[in-house]
């Protein structure tokens, strides 16, 4: 007879059903919605500067197969303000939640679509991080962090809308998909330690979405970022975490560190930038090669230091002291290292940060 100590531990594995990806397919946009679950009525929650450039080739797939839409604006991430949207979209009886933009308003729709009971569907303007396809929400709050909600029931990706993006979004995106590296190392980390459940197939499709960058950085740094590749990258990284039923996969000890600056200097920096930055300092601790990591941020047009993004020395320090403590339950290096100020200056020093 199997004890139940002895017996493996289960998770819940919840992945988009439908994922296209193609380039000026936007008037697709209300056929893809009609071959998941033929809503009748959609929520559309979107910041006011994608709605603008958005908004009439939205409306127009939509009316074409005579789906109803009422469109939510989102402000920014904190509790409050999702609360507000949460309650305008329960009235609406809509059949689907559709998250447009960057992280901001699908993260929204991500966590109203799970509250409420209700599928979303993600429709990325930018490809600055791999929230597109994950379950995860990133909450701005006392104590910034990511929590579990739904995973998309669909994702769909205009790679024209993509690319009109700033430049900048994409290299974050890049910056988002090297923190992989750390990430996995991590929670291999925290099996050994902790006996924690750990997903080989999991850890691999996130690491192989790193490589890809890390392997062709020199590349896109001659001919310019490949958005399709990256796109893919991204989407890959969220299905990982699906798969592993955890953020874990993609976020460790480089997110920690991005989640200490949305804390002490909120609205610097891209998330995808932070944990670029985050991935250098964590590589050197971890024993990884950090200087690869430089030149790869650096090919793909992505920050290596705190002053590029704005980020005076003390505010680093201080993130690194600060970082493990956001998420004392989740084994990182950090946990492995007595981060005092000496420390967390050294480290910043040497791997030229600051």
């Amino acid at each position: 007879m199997i004890k139940n100590e002895d017996r493996m531990q289960s998770h819940t594995m919840e992945l988009p059903r439908l994922i296209e990806i193609g380039e000026k397919n936007i008037g697709d946009f209300g056929k893809f919605l009609n071959s998941l679950n033929k809503p009748k009525k959609v929520s559309l929650i979107c910041g006011t500067n994608v709605q603008k450039v958005i908004k009439i080739k939205v409306e127009k797939s939509l009316k074409i197969k005579k789906i109803q839409f009422i469109w939510h604006t989102s402000i920014d991430n904190q509790i409050k303000s999702i609360n507000k949207i949460e309650k305008n979209v329960k009235k609406d009886n809509s059949n689907l939640i559709v998250g447009i933009g960057g992280g901001r308003s699908v993260d929204t729709a991500k966590l109203i679509s799970y509250n409420l009971s209700i599928p979303f569907v993600s429709l990325p303007t930018a490809a600055s991080h791999d929230g597109m396809a994950s379950p995860f929400v990133s909450i701005k709050s006392d104590k910034p962090h990511s929590i579990i909600a739904s995973a998309p029931m669909g994702v769909f990706v205009d790679i024209d809308i993509i690319k009109k993006a700033p430049s900048k979004l994409l290299a974050s995106g890049c910056g988002d998909l090297i923190a992989n590296i750390i990430a996995v190392k991590d929670w291999q980390l925290g099996y050994k330690k902790k006996k924690e459940y750990y997903g080989r197939y999991a850890a691999d499709l996130a690491m192989m979405s790193a490589k890809i960058v890390m392997e062709n950085s020199s590349e896109f740094a001659k001919k310019g970022l490949d958005a399709r590749v990256i796109v893919e990258g991204l989407i890959s990284a969220g299905v990982a975490s699906c798969i592993a039923g955890s953020s874990r996969p993609c976020s460790g000890a480089e997110h920690l560190f991005s989640h200490a600056l949305d804390k002490i200097a909120p609205g610097i920096g891209l998330h995808g930038e932070k944990c670029g930055i985050g991935s250098i300092m964590m590589a050197k601790l971890q024993g990884q090669d950090w200087k690869k990591i430089i030149k790869t941020l650096k090919d793909v047009g992505a920050p290596t230091t705190a002053k590029e993004i704005g980020l005076e020395p003390n505010v680093i320090i201080q993130a690194l002291i600060i970082a493990q403590g956001l998420r004392p339950e989740r084994y990182t290096i950090l946990k492995e290292i007595k981060m005092t100020k000496k420390t967390a200056l050294d480290l910043a020093k040497i791997t030229k940060v600051i």
